[in-house]
């Protein structure tokens, strides 16, 4: 099973921007699809962003617009740029490794905090 780590969250004031990142144990190359879900408290998991093998890229549609994902094969490593930020985008924010076979993977979670 591959092994997810996850940097840059933070607290950071309505309107401003982080950058998370996610570096993950074996190639992102070959694989069906990576990305980003958040959870914030008393709500279910939600899709922010993922990336497929062939490089097409979906959102969720609260962020289209503000966040975008990249990713960096030679590091194995997927970022989410969250710009215009807002208070209802804190949230623990967990990266997402689907292989082609077999099941998907996660990270502990990097907690982001939009408060002023």
């Amino acid at each position: 099973q591959v092994q997810l780590e996850e940097s840059g969250g933070g607290l950071v004031q309505p309107g401003g921007s982080l950058r998370l990142s996610c570096t993950a144990s074996k190639s992102i190359r070959s694989i069906y699809a990576i990305g980003w879900y958040r959870q914030a408290p008393g709500k279910q998991r939600e899709l922010v962003g993922r990336m497929y093998n062939g490089g097409s890229t979906i959102y969720g549609d609260s962020v289209k617009g503000r966040f975008t994902i990249s990713r960096d094969n030679a590091k194995n490593m997927v970022n989410l740029q969250m710009n215009s930020l807002k208070p209802e985008d804190t949230a623990v924010y967990y990266c997402n490794y689907a292989p082609l076979v077999g099941a998907s993977s996660w990270g502990q979670g990097t907690q982001v905090t939009v408060s002023s």
